[in-house]
């Protein structure tokens, strides 16, 4: 598997730093959360013009998957030459690309049942805050996405569904996607004390991206632009197409892509440039 080669930066005062052709990388960022109570890691795609101009630009929120962190799409999906790639040939606008560890504390980007670890507040509360507040970044619905692979594309789905006035566009990768038949019988006694049996309803059904599709209203189905895409080897074909199945009864707008290929970093990466591009799209519409 080709990777891309970091270059690192010993120094106290500078992050790790990795350089291609035209934009740049910082893949050991960090800054500290008030809700999470420590420090957040994230790695940051510089568009190639961006040190050269003043404008702002628009931002993708990409997720990594389960047992990865802030690291993975820069070294396994090779982020900066591909999106490097696409903006010089015309095929994706110039953007900034976020991509926040959710691997520390707790795996995953939701907020815990109980309501100890706050991993979605932390991200919409401060981190998208801090985020544009340090990089020039166009602060408006229209020019952010999110995107993001296994986890994170489960993570994608459920950030656009549960703050569709965020986002312009949502790119889930072979998502993780709850169905709702099994979610109950995966909670232990520990994660359900103290919580009434309601309050456990409504916290799976939260989570539940079928159920939010199922009872999405009718102003805001055209108010994400979706781009799902899930390998037909991939062992999450079927909640992907669960997913396509509901949103086409629902008549939500979405694009939805069935390639050969399974839960791989390879799939992956041959799925970024479409984004890029469909992401670009919508920031342009």
């Amino acid at each position: 598997m080709k990777k891309i080669i970091s270059f690192l930066l010993v120094t106290a005062a500078f992050p790790v730093l990795v350089t291609g052709q035209s934009g740049r990388v910082f893949d050991n960022l960090s800054m500290k959360s008030q809700i999470l109570k420590m420090d957040r890691k994230y790695a940051v795609y510089l568009p190639p013009d961006y040190e050269s101009s003043e404008r702002s630009y628009p931002v993708l929120y990409l997720l990594h998957g389960g047992g990865d962190d802030q690291t993975g799409w820069v070294q396994f999906g090779e982020v900066m030459h591909i999106t490097d790639k696409a903006i010089n040939e015309g095929k994706s606008t110039p953007m900034i690309i976020v991509m926040p560890d959710a691997s520390a504390g707790r795996r995953g980007y939701f907020n815990s049942m109980k309501g100890d670890f706050q991993y979605e507040d932390f991200f919409f509360r401060e981190f998208i805050p801090f985020i544009e507040k340090t990089y020039r970044i166009r602060a408006e619905k229209q020019f952010r996405a999110v995107a993001g692979l296994s986890m994170g594309g489960g993570g994608s789905f459920l950030y656009a569904l549960h703050h569709p006035e965020m986002f312009a566009a949502a790119c889930p990768l072979s998502a993780s996607v709850r169905t709702g038949s099994s979610d109950r019988a995966r909670l232990s006694a520990a994660d359900t004390a103290g919580l009434t049996t309601e309050q456990v309803s409504n916290y799976l059904n939260q989570h539940n991206a079928l159920y939010l599709i199922e009872n999405m209203p009718d102003d805001q189905r055209t108010a994400v632009r979706w781009y799902i895409d899930c390998g037909d080897d991939d062992f999450l074909f079927e909640g992907n197409s669960l997913m396509h199945i509901a949103m086409r009864k629902k008549e939500i707008p979405h694009e939805y892509r069935v390639r050969d290929g399974g839960h791989t970093w390879q799939y992956w990466r041959e799925a970024l440039p479409e984004v890029l591009g469909f992401i670009s799209a919508a920031f342009h519409r």
